[in-house]
């Protein structure tokens, strides 16, 4: 009896290990022809027209009580940082009080062909050395 117990035990454990394999991930140390096979990254996004993105959404970068003029955008580069896309702003602003601002550089990233952030330029930033063209 006890002999038919231990191999009831044992033929459940290997019952256990080899349902296991069936759910081997691409990184499982088990042989090649039993994982999973690794994802596919999606294909890149096509590069979006960013002067006609700003032209139809502007106020998404600035605000409209900054009175934006002379709004010019850099050519779109792939993010490397995630699957969308990443252009430079500038344009002459107007603050709150009703003072110049001056030339302000916002760096925008987009995704689906929506603008899905915006932030100021900093140092770091590739915006100092693009080309801009008027909208």
């Amino acid at each position: 009896m006890r002999r038919i117990i231990v191999h009831g035990v044992l033929m459940a454990g290997a019952a256990l290990v080899l349902a296991g394999c069936g759910f081997a991930d691409s990184h499982s140390p088990v042989p090649e022809f039993m994982r999973l096979k690794a994802a596919e990254p999606p294909p890149p996004e096509t590069p979006p027209d960013i002067k006609q993105l700003m032209h139809e959404k502007l106020d998404s970068v600035f605000l409209a009580t900054a009175y934006p003029r002379d709004v010019r955008v850099s050519p779109s580069h792939h993010d490397l940082h995630g699957p969308g896309w990443t252009a430079c702003v500038q344009a002459e602003l107007t603050s709150a009080t009703g003072q110049p601002l001056g030339l302000q550089t916002y760096r925008v990233t987009i995704s689906g062909g929506v603008i899905t952030d915006r932030r100021r330029a900093e140092a770091d930033d590739t915006c100092t050395a693009e080309t801009f063209e008027p909208i």
